[in-house]
């Protein structure tokens, strides 16, 4: 009877493990050189947080927990990384906070799909973004079908799940969809190098108004911005380098907030606790200022590089972690 009941309460046990099995997975993460005690996993499409996991006492992040099958974003505290978490995976990753992407290697069920993606951030961080985008229609489509078959010939590994290679197309479509929009934008954009800039007449942090008109006689550097945007953040360490290195040139680097008129004082607060330099202006009426209407800015961050005369001399310049910016700031700045 003892080894009946033994029997049976064997089996419950490992039926009650099956059974959290298939509604949760299991997560494991060693960091090292981490950048905070927690890290989170949130909703791709809204940003929010469906988990939050610290780490214990071995310098590990673990846990189970269930979700709903699809693409999720890792944050550490600073930088992101996509996932694809599904009930029953039991995963394990491995990364260098220093050298974040290059890092990245997962083991464990659910790790193929995983390291595909990570694989994708390092391809993607590599790509010429930059250059495709003024190409020639023509030479612009071709290389976008090139991109296309690259990108879904790496989901051809019949091993893969077939609902991430589904999801995953769907992605690679929209890329596509994406990058093809912003092509024609930018060869509008484009069309204004050369004219007079429009301009603009806002509250400056410092006191009192600014315009465009202000620094005639100097190239203007404009990065249109908002507190809330995670990729403008991302820009101010390599805007500040910019400025330190060319604080001596005839160049002024002007940052414009597009934030609502709601969180002007969030504004100031982040220029304060950032240290940011340059001059800081804040946009009349957000997304609605003339100013940005002029420059047919639907995405940000955006930077514009103007020439002493008020004439523009990209409506679209490169971003100051561009590799491209110094040579084109060497090129007017001799």
């Amino acid at each position: 009877m003892r080894k009946l009941l033994f029997t049976i309460l064997s089996f419950l046990t490992m039926a009650i493990a099956i059974a959290q099995t298939k509604t949760s997975l299991f997560f494991e993460a060693n960091i090292s050189n981490r950048n905070s005690d927690a890290i989170s996993f949130l909703d791709r499409n809204n940003g929010k947080e469906i988990k939050k996991i610290t780490v214990d006492k071995n310098g590990l992040f673990k846990d189970s927990f269930s979700v709903e099958e699809g693409f999720y974003m890792l944050f550490d505290g600073k930088e992101y990384t996509q996932m694809f978490l599904k009930n029953g995976y039991d995963l394990k990753m491995n990364m260098d906070a220093q050298k974040f992407d290059e890092s990245i290697v997962y083991t464990g069920k659910g790790a193929l799909e995983n390291n595909v993606l990570a694989q994708n951030t390092i391809i993607d961080s590599k790509y010429d973004y930059d250059t495709l985008l003024t190409l020639p229609e023509a030479e612009f489509l071709a290389k976008i079908a090139l991109k296309k078959d690259a990108d879904l010939g790496i989901l051809n590994n019949k091993q893969l799940d077939p609902n991430f290679v589904l999801l995953q197309k769907k992605n690679v479509d929209q890329s596509i969809v994406g990058l093809t929009t912003f092509h024609q934008e930018a060869m509008k954009t484009s069309k204004m190098n050369g004219s007079i800039s429009p301009t603009f007449d806002y509250d400056n942090y410092s006191g009192g108004k600014t315009k465009l008109e202000d620094f005639r006689g100097k190239y203007v550097y404009i990065d249109v911005w908002a507190t809330w945007c995670a990729p403008c953040r991302a820009e101010i360490p390599f805007l500040k380098k910019l400025e330190e290195k060319y604080h001596q040139k005839d160049i002024v680097f002007l940052s414009l907030s597009i934030d609502q008129a709601k969180d002007v004082e969030k504004w100031k607060k982040l220029i304060k606790d950032k240290e940011l330099g340059g001059v800081q202006v804040f946009a009349d009426n957000d997304w609605n200022s003339q100013f940005i209407k002029d420059y047919n800015i639907t995405g940000i961050p955006r930077f514009i590089l103007i020439d002493p005369n008020g004439k523009i001399v990209k409506a679209d310049a490169p971003r100051p972690s561009s590799p491209k910016i110094e040579a084109e700031f060497d090129k007017l700045l001799k």
